[in-house]
């Protein structure tokens, strides 16, 4: 057994840090236990190769260049492999300065689900969509009232809905725009 998956199980019944953040562990990652599931080969038709990384294989995308780092039109952030799932709401967004649209708050906790991720050499509290499994990012303790927390979003993992048309100004491009700049794989 890897020291990785010894110190999951030994954590898993006890993950101190979601306890500490206040928040519910559990995981959408055994696919058998999501409400969505998706095939490889849908999803690599669905979602572009920088979607498919963060959302599939826990990835990252460049800090400071993903589409809604500084977007600023009023709407609600989705799941953009599930888009029935809302994430985030306009209203709750920030600029954190860390590169990655940053949210206080998500629009009801139970459209993400929380794991402790170990990867990189350090401890921090991964963010996935509830009913897909997709990762979304991470969250921190280190941000504003009211919730005192950072949810640090990939742009790759969101789609944007905007409120009304009078609000889908520039950098507020849907899912189906988003296609038609997919690269072959």
């Amino acid at each position: 057994m890897s020291a990785f998956n010894l110190l999951h199980l030994v954590t898993k019944s006890q993950p101190v840090a979601l306890r500490a953040c206040g928040l519910r562990s559990g995981s959408c990652r055994d696919k058998k236990n999501c409400k969505v599931v998706f095939s490889q080969q849908e999803l690599r038709k669905q979602l572009t190769p920088l979607q498919f990384h963060v959302t599939q294989e826990k990835g990252t995308e460049s800090a400071f260049e993903g589409e809604y780092t500084y977007h600023k039109a009023h709407g609600i952030y989705k799941c953009v492999v599930y888009l029935f799932v809302s994430v985030c709401m306009s209203e709750t967004k920030f600029d954190s300065n860390s590169g990655w649209p940053s949210f206080y708050d998500v629009i009801n906790s139970d459209t993400v689900t929380f794991t402790d991720d170990y990867s990189y050499g350090m401890h921090r509290i991964e963010i996935s969509c509830s009913q897909c499994a997709a990762h979304l990012g991470h969250i921190f303790d280190d941000r504003p009232r009211p919730t005192g927390k950072r949810y640090c979003i990939n742009s790759a993992s969101l789609s944007f809905e905007p409120v009304d048309e009078d609000s889908a100004g520039e950098g507020s491009s849907s899912f189906p725009a988003a296609q038609t700049d997919k690269a072959e794989l």
